[in-house]
Formats: structure tokens, C-alpha cells, sequence
């Protein structure tokens, strides 16, 4: 039966059919549709865990139990993992262990272009690279056969195009894959020095073994045309050379680590000229070249963004050279946060005092956007705090009055917390704000330890962050709605002049979860006096027109936020 699927779909259903027992994620685009499309598999048991790193160790404790396991993240959710990630090379497996890593050439989602075959060469760990949905289903396949043959760990890596593109799937049924016994091995489960340096040689001889029988496993082929120009490609990019340069021979390496290099030598000896064409990193082209085999590629493409056909066709082929897409019949529409986002009013009030503002990922690193201007650094999951209680100390108490940390719940679970536990043992002063807005907005609306649900929506424990915070010896703990302003600026003036730690919750839930009246509002002409302070707070639906405001039925949903800020009336449903 042939279904259409998006890369992250076959993943899942990959998964699915080879008999995988446990799935544990992390949301993060643009991995997060993998374990979403899993849950809806009842024979596979599947969680959201805190973070990548527990997710990780998850997949571990039950492939060492001896059942299949699979984690799924974006690319810097690996760095996260890569503590586990990189010891478990050397423990090795029972069944079958897969990390799915998705990376995102063209940051559409992401604070960079990271390249994790690199992750893949560090940590000893085959990696596949998928070119299409079908691949994506029968890769992940694979690396389950590959980790049980070799007692490894496999990781098949995804880019945002393979991911997020539909192609069709032939699907097969569930294999029958019984649990595996598992022996108690202390000499090879446990991470000692003297138990690990003697699993290094087999780290080795794995990888030796693997190099070698890449260059006759079929998912590196070659697919010979002329011989004037040979082309070694991967992933999405295989597609944009098949459609540029159908003269030239290609051969796709399904594997991206360890690389056949036999296969490599013996292809280059075929064509007259040799290109690597690559998505970000030169990581091909300067393994080849030091293999002393003469190949070009990143002196044309560069390191920077996605490939497509037209660059492809351009550079290598003579094709006509794309500018930038016109842009003057497209609406402008710059990111921005939802009419009735729950942080709105938080970030008008930060910016209204002149706050420096450590900002963290998820929805609310847009209160840096105009017209808000609120936030001043980003870093990456939970670094907002260890970023102002450095600034903090660094500057002294003047600048750490005017200093607070924002994230998110679904960040301060995934790892906030640790960085709370330091401020507040090493911390004389100091303000974190959890913008609780019970969701983990940015990814899909994921549950998470907080918000008392699990990735089915049934009940689950929910973190206390009040009573968590109170635990850690943070004696000032206050819970505030975000819309309400006034109070707000009373508790951010409040609680940034203690010389003590302290927590601020701004609690309401996000807009697009939120069970309530959405009567649109509208201005009432005759009362504005077009002074604009409703334009402050950035929100989509409020319009400039005609020197006053227009208020957008269809973008409008009732949170009046405006409504609060107009001291003339003139904004009533």
C-alpha cells in the first residue's frame, strides 16, 4: 500500500514497522512531527521527557532491556543528548537504538546551521542520510539492522526539506520483534575507566568493519550518465543535482559516516571531474580530499544557507542566476506574537522599564522584535538565567537590579531548573520570570511537565513551580496575570530591587488553548484621541489608519490587552 508521508511521518512509520518498543523525544522542529505521528501508534510506548539528554537515556535503558528504541530531536537537542550519547558508542546496545537528529540548513527554526555528521565522526556512531520519505521509512529500518549487526548505536539524520516534504511510501506490516533477554554485563553496561578502555578497540574495529561494508550496502549507489563530470551528493541535495545536472554520474551516499571510501576512490576514477555537492559543512569534500582524491564543491555552494536546484543549476551548469524573490506583490509579514499572546503584556511592561532582558527559545524570544524591543540576548534552552546571573555578577548589584531572565515552562523543565538551583546558591540577587503559558507553544502545542498532561492529553503528575522554587530556598515567589499591567510593573519594581533571588510566574495560558469569549474589539472614533499607545504592545490585529487605529476583525480576538492601556475608552467590544 503506498501512502503520501512527510519525511517525519515514514520516520514514525519506520519505527512502526520495525517493532520498536519505546520512543522518547524532546519537541524541537524539525524533528517534532516523528514522536507525534508515533504516539498514534498504540504498540509503541511514547513519551515527551523534560529534555533531549533524559529522552536519550530513555531510548538507552530500554535498548539495553533488550527493547527497540528510538529518540528523536532537532540538531542542537543533540548537543543536549550528546553526554549519553557519545558513552553509549562505546557500551553498545542489546536491541536495536536509533537517534533520529534533524538538521536545518537555512536556520528556518533554529539559532544555527549545525552540521551533526560531525556529531556522527566524534561520537563513533554510523549515521544515515535520507533523500526522501521512502527513504526515511526504509532508513530508519536499517539502522535498527546495522545497530543490532554491530552493536551500536544509529543515527539516521534528517534535514528540514527531507522532513517536511511529502513523497510517497510503500508501507510493509509490524515485524514481530520479541524483547530481547538481557544478561547482566557490568563489564560492558558500566562506564568505568578500566571497563571502557577496554571497549575502545571494539569502538574501532566497529567502525573499521562498518567503513568497509559501506561500500556494497545499496543505500550508496552509483548512477552512471557521462563521465565528464561525476557528482557525490546526499539527503535533499540529491534531489536539486538529479533535476540541475542529468548529464552528470551521481553517487548518493546513503551513509554519511563512515564513508565507503573504495566505493568513493573507484567512482572518481570514472569522470574527468569530481564535485561533492553538500549541505552545509564540507564534511564529504574534505574527507575525500584527504584521501588525496582531487574533488571541489563548497568554493562554489559556500557554507551559508540551503542548496536548491537554481543555485545548483547556476553554479555548476551555467544557469541563469536567481536574485531575490520579488517581493512586491507579497504582503509583508514579519514574525511576530499572536493577538492575545499571553506574553504580550509581560514584555510591554519590560521594555516600558528599561529592563535588560536575558531572553531564552520558545515564543517569547520574539518580545525582541519591534515594536516591543524587550529582549536583549538569546542563547539557547535555560541559558537565559545563567546569562543574567553572570552579567549580574560581572557588573555588580546596580546592573543586576535591572537584569532578569525569561523562559518558558516547557524551558525551565527542560533546563531551567539547574540553572535556578545555581542562582540560588551562588546568588546574592537576582529575577527569573517563568512565562508560564502551560504549553510548549513554539514547537505545536506539546504538553509538558507542567501543564499536567501527557503526549496523549491524559492526566499526568504536574510540576509545582511555586513549591519547586520554594525548595530551592527562594523565599519570594509571585504569581502574576500578564494582562494585568499595572500589577505587573508594581512586582517587576518590587522584586528586581530585592537584594535576594527571587521568582516571578506571569500564569495565563496561551491563546491559542484558551477556552473563552473572542468578540473582536473595535475603536470608537469619536473617544480615540490617536495618541497610539495601543500600538505599543505589537499586536497584528491593531492597524494604523488614517492618523488614528483600526482594529482587525478577522486577526482580533477580544484578549483586550488594548483595551487596558486605552485611557479614552475608545476600544470596547
Amino acid at each position: 500500500m503506498k501512502q503520501l508521508m512527510l519525511g517525519n511521518e515514514a520516520v514514525a512509520r519506520g519505527a512502526y514497522e520495525a517493532g520498536v518498543a519505546v520512543v522518547s523525544s524532546y519537541p524541537g522542529t524539525p524533528s517534532t512531527e516523528i514522536t507525534e505521528c508515533v504516539s498514534t501508534y498504540p504498540e509503541i510506548y511514547s513519551e515527551w521527557a523534560p529534555n533531549e539528554k533524559v529522552a536519550v537515556e530513555v531510548a538507552i535503558g530500554s535498548a539495553v532491556g533488550g527493547g527497540r528504541a528510538m529518540s528523536c530531536m532537532k540538531h542542537v537537542g543533540f548537543n543536549v543528548a550528546a553526554d549519553p550519547a557519545y558513552t553509549v558508542s562505546y557500551l553498545g546496545t542489546n536491541a536495536g537504538l536509533v537517534f533520529v537528529v534533524a538538521d536545518d540548513p537555512g536556520m528556518h527554526s533554529s539559532q544555527n546551521e549545525q552540521d551533526t555528521r560531525f556529531h556522527a565522526r566524534g561520537a563513533h556512531i554510523p549515521c544515515l542520510d535520507p533523500s526522501n520519505s521512502q527513504e526515511c521509512k526504509d532508513f530508519v529500518k536499517l539502522a535498527f539492522a546495522l545497530s543490532e549487526k554491530y552493536d551500536t548505536p544509529v543515527i539516521v539524520r534528517l534535514t528540514t526539506r527531507v522532513a517536511h516534504a511529502r513523497t510517497l511510501v510503500e508501507t510493509a506490516e509490524r515485524e514481530n520483534v520479541p524483547l530481547r533477554d538481557y544478561v547482566k554485563t557490568p563489564q560492558k553496561y558500566i562506564c568505568t575507566p578500566a571497563n571502557m578502555i577496554k571497549r575502545h578497540p571494539y569502538v574501532v574495529e566497529r567502525e573499521e568493519k562498518l567503513a568497509e561494508e559501506a561500500n556494497s550496502l545499496p543505500v550508496n549507489r552509483v548512477e552512471m550518465a557521462g563521465t565528464k563530470l561525476g557528482v557525490i551528493t546526499s539527503g535533499a541535495a540529491y534531489n536539486y543535482v538529479k533535476e540541475a545536472l542529468p548529464e552528470a554520474s551521481v553517487l548518493k551516499l546513503g551513509m554519511a559516516y563512515p564513508m565507503p571510501k573504495k566505493l568513493i576512490e573507484d567512482f572518481a576514477s570514472k569522470v574527468e571531474e569530481l564535485v561533492v555537492i553538500e549541505d552545509m559543512e564540507p564534511f564529504y569534500e574534505d574527507a575525500i580530499k584527504s584521501w588525496g582524491i582531487p574533488c571541489s564543491g563548497k568554493d562554489k555552494t559556500g557554507l551559508l544557507g540551503e542548496l536548491f536546484m537554481h543555485k545548483i543549476e547556476q553554479k555548476f551548469a551555467n544557469g541563469k542566476e536567481y536574485g531575490p524573490m520579488s517581493t512586491t506583490d507579497i504582503p509583508v509579514r514579519p514574525p511576530v506574537l499572536c493577538p492575545g499572546c499571553p506574553h504580550r503584556g509581560l514584555y510591554y511592561v519590560m521594555g516600558k522599564l528599561g529592563l535588560t532582558v536575558c531572553g531564552d527559545i520558545g515564543c517569547y524570544t520574539l518580545g525582541g522584535a519591534a515594536p516591543l524591543y524587550a529582549t536583549d540576548t538569546c542563547l539557547c534552552m535555560g541559558g537565559s538565567i545563567g546569562m543574567s546571573h553572570g552579567m549580574g555578577k560581572a557588573r555588580g548589584w546596580e546592573q543586576a537590579k535591572k537584569t532578569v531572565a525569561v523562559l518558558g515552562d516547557s524551558t525551565f523543565c527542560h533546563s531551567g531548573m539547574t540553572g535556578l538551583l545555581d542562582m540560588a546558591y551562588n546568588g546574592r540577587f537576582g529575577t527569573l520570570i517563568i512565562a508560564d503559558n502551560s504549553i510548549t507553544g513554539m514547537t505545536g502545542h506539546q504538553n509538558n511537565p507542567m501543564n499536567g498532561k501527557n503526549i496523549h492529553g491524559e492526566p499526568a503528575s504536574a510540576l509545582n513551580a511555586e513549591k519547586l522554587c520554594e525548595a530551592m530556598g527562594i523565599k519570594h515567589v509571585v504569581v502574576v496575570d500578564p494582562f494585568d499591567t499595572a500589577e505587573v510593573e508594581r512586582v517587576l519594581k518590587e522584586e528586581t530591587a530585592r537584594e535576594e533571588v527571587s521568582v516571578i510566574i506571569s500564569r495565563r495560558p496561551c491563546e491559542l488553548i484558551a477556552k473563552r469569549d473572542r468578540t473582536p474589539i473595535h475603536c470608537d472614533t469619536e473617544k480615540c484621541k490617536k495618541c497610539m499607545m495601543c500600538t505599543k504592545i505589537g499586536c497584528p490585529a491593531i492597524v494604523k489608519k488614517d492618523g488614528g487605529v483600526w482594529v482587525d476583525p478577522t486577526l482580533c480576538v477580544g484578549c483586550g490587552l488594548c483595551q487596558e492601556l486605552c485611557k479614552f475608552g475608545a476600544l470596547v467590544k
